[in-house]
């Protein structure tokens, strides 16, 4: 069978033999004119050493195919020339490169958080990643990067077309850096989709130019602007952006301070919002107030699935509204309130309005500071006949016998190795029939459903979320394969 490869990616601009030039403004890269003298300095030996390790690195295993080696060979060649750049670029600079950056040049995910960088260490590793295809994800947090820093990196992803996620948090970028992000993202023009900007003692002045930026971009899909500063005039701002962008589905606005004029603000802008999956507001001070505005929100908005509301001051009063909104929700799965002033009669109200919306996808209630009675367990097993996806997440039982005790905390694992056994099948084979195609791999929603609905090990909401805990290696996912690491 003849295997057509696809073609090799076009370089961005920047040639891998260009000298480099650093301006006022930024990186210059040029074609040499002439041909490089040639250096006896200490700089260009390292270089050369630097070089010679990283084509004896991976050899080209044999091919059939010539077109294969030329490809392995010119990718070499390229990693060659962009650890020369980089050298030369913190020779320039006066940086003592970062070996870990040198070593894995190569690799997707680059990982410099807390490397010291400063504004020089980071333009020479904007230098180097200019012409380079390989490194997706990079991670630069709490380096000092200043406003020079980041203007370095943002350059550099006007030609970088391969940089997909950024992370600068922890950097102190203030109302500078803010502006020069902002200007960056107005271009719309990189292939950036996930930027981490927490931690960057952003302001209400930051808010609004950053704001004024993402009601127009399309790019940014995912946004972390967590642990800054705003406060209700930001969060007026955020509110009018949500109106109007269409691009972001996931906002992480934590450890803020936007309280109930900000959190109104941003609900107003949150009920025009179709396209939002994942919002993150905890650690703030919604209210009651805000958690009114949350309710119409949720009465209304059918994209977000993920919503943490966790420590924002909202107590019974606040969960009614949320309540009343959750009765016509039709997308939310995810519902987050830890840490709220909240009692079980609060809890009590949230549970009842999910089996009161028979199109409810709610999976999951995390309310893991409320102490819960016995008649809740059994109202919440009324909810869970009718929405067997459901899980609600609390802190414990009070006054449980012990007997009751044993029997909710039964191993379930336990469980279903005896029903194995009895019926001469795998533990694996039990799971497997819970998923409708066979897959080693089920969402977690359908999974609580599935092992729910079962009669053949019945089993209580708390085993099942044993099970989950147990089979989970990704958030919404559990995987069949773990049985191996879980023993009854």
């Amino acid at each position: 069978m003849h295997v057509q490869f696809p073609p090799k990616p076009t370089l961005p601009r920047a040639c891998l033999d260009t000298r480099i030039t650093l301006g006022p403004t930024g990186i210059y890269l040029y074609e040499p004119e002439t041909k490089p003298t040639s250096q006896n300095s200490d700089e260009t030996l390292y270089c050369e050493a630097e070089a010679s390790v990283a084509v004896e690195k991976e050899k080209p295993a044999q091919e059939s195919s010539e077109t294969d080696l030329e490809i392995e060979d010119t990718e070499k060649f390229f990693t060659t020339r962009q650890n020369e750049l980089y050298l030369e670029a913190c020779r320039l600079m006066s940086v003592v490169p970062v070996s870990y950056f040198l070593r894995n040049m190569e690799e997707s995910y680059m990982n410099l958080n807390h490397h010291g960088l400063g504004p020089n260490g980071t333009k020479a590793i904007a230098i180097a990643l200019v012409s380079n295809t390989s490194v997706v994800t990079l991670e630069l947090a709490d380096n000092g990067l200043m406003e020079e820093g980041i203007l370095s990196l943002l350059e550099m992803l006007q030609e970088n077309y391969y940089l997909q996620e950024l992370n600068v948090s922890d950097n102190d970028l203030g109302f500078k850096g803010a502006k020069i992000i902002s200007e960056f993202l107005q271009r719309n023009t990189s292939s950036l989709w996930n930027l981490q900007l927490s931690g960057n003692n952003f302001r209400d002045e930051s808010a609004e130019l950053l704001c004024q930026a993402l009601a127009a971009n399309y790019q940014i899909k995912t946004l972390d602007l967590s642990h800054n500063q705003f406060s209700d005039k930001g969060g007026e701002y955020m509110g009018q952006m949500l109106a109007l962008n269409v691009g972001l589905q996931s906002l992480d606005l934590s450890w803020n301070h936007f309280y109930i004029r900000g959190a109104v603000a941003l609900c107003n802008g949150l009920r025009a919002n179709g396209t939002l999956q994942k919002l993150d507001l905890s650690m703030n001070g919604f209210g009651n107030e805000g958690a009114t505005a949350l309710g119409e929100v949720l009465r209304l908005n059918s994209s977000l699935v993920y919503l943490d509301i966790s420590i924002n001051d909202i107590s019974n009063e606040g969960i009614s509204k949320i309540s009343k909104g959750l009765e016509f929700n039709e997308s939310l799965k995810v519902l987050k309130l830890f840490l709220n002033p909240m009692s079980m009669d609060g809890a009590v109200l949230l549970i009842l309005s999910i089996k009161r919306n028979p199109k409810s996808k709610m999976e999951e209630i995390d309310i893991s500071n409320v102490l819960v009675s016995e008649q809740f367990l059994k109202i919440l097993d009324g909810v869970c006949a009718i929405h067997p996806q459901l899980d609600v997440v609390y802190k414990a039982v009070q006054g449980l016998s012990a007997k009751k005790t044993v029997l909710l905390w039964a191993n379930p694992m336990k469980l279903i190795q005896s029903y194995a056994d009895q019926h001469k099948i795998t533990v694996l084979d039990f799971f497997k029939s819970l998923s409708p195609d066979g897959k080693m791999t089920m969402p977690v929603g359908n999974f609580r459903k599935a092992i729910i609905l079962q009669d053949k090990v019945p089993l209580n909401l708390y085993q099942v979320r044993e099970l989950v805990k147990k089979l989970s290696d990704k958030p919404d996912t559990v995987n069949f394969s773990l049985l191996k690491t879980v023993k009854p």
